[in-house]
């Protein structure tokens, strides 16, 4: 028992080890404020959809309010095979909009990942020479094509990973997607800012149509049915280093809509987690196996502690331990996307180790459902 006590301690070790690494690198990704600079950038905003109607209203309404000069941008929305009005929603805002360039096309499937379908689709006809994908549950500050193109301008740069949060909600389950995502993008900042970058979210994420060209776009990882972002990220990472940049920026910010039920919710996780096991990142691999192993961890400990073979002071030092440190990484995290607005996720804390666990158990043989789709891992 001495040998399988020692086990967990060091792999809880490990773990506290790559956070505190995330921690250190987090502050060298520098925050961004947007200079006066004159509009040049031209952007093809890519969205693709799939039963939206809902949430496309909030989405259109924020497109409308951008402050960037509508020659300079155009809308490519793509329709997965929608069985809703999402369509209709869409031609409806297009036509009370007439001044921005908006084109709405069918889906084409010719792959397991409906949205690098999607994106792959809307490529050939972009006018433009930036790409940004985001997602119709989304909605975007009015600056935040000036901050990118304030970016661009300043910086010799083709590809940016922004920033992506969720709305305000005050249920449980709301609160506990938002630690989740925050914890992400407390990931996501800190592997950029240790020059590992591997991970993105593709709600909020920019790249020149000449660098999607040069990475031969999705080849090599359409099987899979998740990855249209961070699998472009590791390719660009691995081969344009220096051309790899996270948008540290509160006007960058992409905001998301919560899930609202814990099975569409473990789904969508095992559909982010399926991912992992074909990074190419190296550091992204054994980070996520440390995660895995740190949370392990902590469950077998609790079984223990409940069978009487550990005194449950070991399971309270190695809790109040990662708890610590997970809490500075969120707090940073925090600080830049919710301007401290922060209640500490106790609760949710002890609840995500068995989650995480969980959904990493179940991506080695599951299959999920997403969208109305089933897919197999």
């Amino acid at each position: 028992m001495e040998a399988i006590t020692i086990l967990l301690y060091l792999n809880v070790l490990i773990y506290i080890l790559f956070i505190i690494g995330l921690i250190y690198g987090f502050p060298k990704v520098k925050t961004f404020k947007k200079s006066e600079v004159h509009p040049k950038t031209t952007f093809s905003i890519i969205i693709p959809f799939r039963n939206e109607e809902h949430y496309l209203p909030q989405l259109l309404q924020s497109f409308s309010h951008l402050d960037y000069p509508k020659n300079l941008f155009e809308f490519i929305f793509i329709d997965d095979d929608s069985e809703d009005q999402s369509a209709k929603v869409i031609t409806k805002w297009r036509m009370e909009h007439g001044l921005f360039h908006t084109t709405v096309l069918e889906n084409v499937r010719i792959s397991n990942s409906p949205k690098k379908d999607a994106i792959s689709r809307a490529i050939p006809i972009i006018k433009n020479q930036w790409i940004i994908t985001t997602d119709a549950d989304c909605t975007v500050d009015s600056n935040w094509l000036l901050t990118l193109d304030s970016y661009i301008q300043n910086h010799d740069v083709s590809m940016i990973a922004g920033p992506v949060t969720y709305n305000g909600k005050r249920s449980f389950l709301h609160r506990f997607q938002q630690m989740d995502l925050m914890s992400l993008q407390g990931v996501t900042i800190g592997s950029f800012g240790l020059q590992k970058s591997f991970i993105c979210n593709g709600a909020n994420f920019a790249y020149t149509k000449k660098l999607f060209q040069e990475l031969d776009g999705f080849k090599g990882n359409s099987a899979i049915a998740s990855g249209d972002d961070v699998f472009l990220l590791q390719k660009a990472a691995a081969q344009f280093p220096d051309k790899v940049h996270y948008l540290k920026s509160d006007s960058a910010i992409v905001r998301t809509e919560p899930l609202n039920n814990w099975k569409s919710l473990f789904h969508q996780r095992v559909r982010w987690a399926s991912k992992t096991t074909s990074y190419q990142s190296e550091y992204g691999e054994i980070l996520a196996m440390a995660v895995f192993f740190g949370n392990l961890s902590l469950l077998v400990t609790l079984v223990f502690c409940l069978f009487h073979l550990l005194p449950w002071e070991h399971l309270a030092i190695l809790f109040i331990v990662k708890f610590t440190i997970d809490m500075v990484l969120l707090i940073q995290t925090n600080r830049f996307l919710n301007k401290g607005k922060f209640l500490f996720p106790v609760i949710s804390s002890l609840l995500y180790p068995f989650f995480s666990t969980s959904v990493a158990l179940y991506t080695m043989f599951g299959k999920y459902e997403w969208k109305g789709r089933k897919f197999k891992l």
